[in-house]
């Protein structure tokens, strides 16, 4: 009986903390006149909950390009990889070389199928966040056989094509350059568990001058380089780099913008490469993609 009571008191203690929590809510929002925000974090939960649901109702659609060729690609990317795609014609000229190429951007955009229509459901990329300490957050997650999670569903395609967008060229401190290449040197421990899958790691784009200065341009080359270089791809061979800074930055080291977005590829003060840029360089990326799939041997 008085473990009964004893439970009795507590649940009636809990529930009168709720109702607490609840009018204190209330009286805050009557009182400042400002949103709690509980309508678009329920709103965010639903649709996480919706594309999970939808991720594995279409699984097998989405595996079935999966043959062993390596043609079943997608590339997680932000606004950069969704110009350089639609600019450059990559979707199109890898189609037309047999690929089945999907991609998803902000979480809020999703993925997109081999048409280039939108699923209507997301991957729920950690955070929202492709920068290197977000691909870090996602590289470190638990594998599934069932698409439960974000790497689980990236892990669905043959071919992860993945990239960081310009503001990883911020590097202000050796510090957080060494803090870059240890987050990497993780996600590449994890690509090697998984030889059955090419990875792609394509380099953050350049900034724009007037959004940094010489010396950070110089630590964001470095970092690119050395993501290029054997000392990260040697004895990784599912692992591949696509140097996409370089062929957007400035590299004459006299310049006043080296290392920088080069003019030719910019407009005014924005760091989104130009046209041009998108035009030039999504037929080199896409010749990438084929010739990394077909050097593989695993």
């Amino acid at each position: 009986m008085r473990n009964k009571s004893r439970l009795r008191s507590a649940l009636i203690l809990f529930i009168l903390f709720i109702f607490l929590v609840f009018f204190a809510l209330v009286a805050y929002r009557l009182i400042s006149g400002r949103s709690l925000g509980l309508k678009s974090f329920v709103n965010s939960r639903i649709y996480a909950v919706q594309s999970t649901v939808k991720t594995l109702a279409n699984q097998q659609k989405v595996r079935q390009g999966s043959t062993g060729e390596y043609t079943n690609v997608i590339f997680l990317h932000h606004s950069v990889g969704r110009n350089l795609i639609e600019g450059g014609g990559v979707r199109k000229l890898l189609t037309q070389a047999g690929y089945s190429f999907w991609d998803h951007g902000y979480n809020q955009q999703g993925l997109r199928d081999p048409v280039g229509n939108s699923t209507g459901y997301n991957y729920n990329i950690p955070g929202d966040n492709t920068d290197p300490d977000g691909l870090a957050v996602l590289f470190d997650q638990r594998v599934f056989s069932l698409p439960l999670n974000a790497f689980s569903r990236l892990l669905q395609h043959e071919v992860i094509i993945f990239k960081s967008c310009y503001p990883a060229s911020d590097i202000t401190s050796e510090e957080q350059y060494r803090q870059m290449q240890a987050w990497y040197l993780g996600m590449r421990e994890v690509m090697g568990q998984h030889p059955s899958k090419i990875f792609i790691l394509v380099t953050q784009p350049p900034l724009n001058p007037a959004h940094t200065d010489l010396e950070t341009a110089a630590r964001a080359r470095r970092l690119a380089e050395w993501l290029a270089s054997p000392e990260f791809l040697d004895g990784h061979p599912n692992v591949f780099t696509y140097d996409f800074y370089s062929l957007l930055a400035e590299n004459d080291p006299s310049a006043p913008d080296a290392g920088m977005l080069r003019a030719a590829y910019r407009e005014g003060s924005d760091s989104h490469p130009n046209r041009l840029a998108n035009e030039t360089i999504g037929p080199l990326f896409v010749d990438f993609i084929v010739e990394s799939t077909q050097d593989y041997n695993p």
